[in-house]
């Protein structure tokens, strides 16, 4: 039914914004626990060659290599783009939320706000179309999201699972498991997303 969709997590103008804040975050990262490049390929599972294209600013990481990123360096993935709450309200203005997917039909995901890891909480605007699929591997133990689907209807599959979330519908699901977001019709799909993750 759907083809897998889960390319480079930006273009354009935001991948430069998110590549440039994942290589600072990634190099003091590094630098202040004066850690090799293979011992932080080892925590977080991602490949020493393509740390080293992180740090130079060359990547384009997918938002499944983000979130292994943050969760190895004990922070969240809005800590890295810069969309992360303080002790106080912090105003995120609609220029500075960024889009860290995007689909080849003009699907995105939007990371509207999250909290500091690596605790943490994230609110994410997705817009898929018909024949978009975004997949990805389990985040840590014990995580959950709540959707709530705006327009149209989400195939939603959790390991084994696949169900429908319908317009106006709502579920919760815990995603420490492979899981995929599809378009389950033929109108786009809209839908809201809370993250929950707890910190390893």
């Amino acid at each position: 039914m759907n083809k897998k969709v889960n390319i480079p997590t930006v273009t354009g103008a935001d991948a430069s914004v998110v590549n440039e804040a994942l290589s600072t975050a990634v190099r003091q990262y590094r630098s202040q626990r004066k850690m090799s490049l293979d011992e932080l390929s080892r925590q977080a599972g991602v490949s020493k060659g393509m740390l080293v294209e992180i740090e130079a600013c060359r990547a384009n990481p997918s938002i499944a290599l983000l979130c292994r990123l943050a969760s190895a360096m004990g922070v969240s993935v809005a800590d890295i783009v810069n969309v992360a709450s303080s002790p106080s309200v912090y105003v995120i203005s609609a220029d500075d939320i960024p889009c860290l997917w995007h689909g080849e039909h003009g699907g995105s995901a939007r990371l509207l706000a999250g909290t500091s890891g690596p605790d943490m909480v994230e609110l994410w605007e997705w817009k898929m179309h018909p024949n978009e699929i975004f997949e990805t591997g389990g985040h840590s133990y014990g995580t959950s999201e709540l959707l709530h689907v705006v327009k149209g209807s989400l195939q939603l599959t959790v390991g084994e699972e696949s169900f429908i979330i319908g317009e106006g519908c709502s579920a919760v699901a815990r995603t420490d498991v492979p899981h995929s977001y599809a378009c389950a019709d033929e109108g786009a799909l809209v839908f809201t997303m809370t993250v929950s993750e707890q910190g390893r």
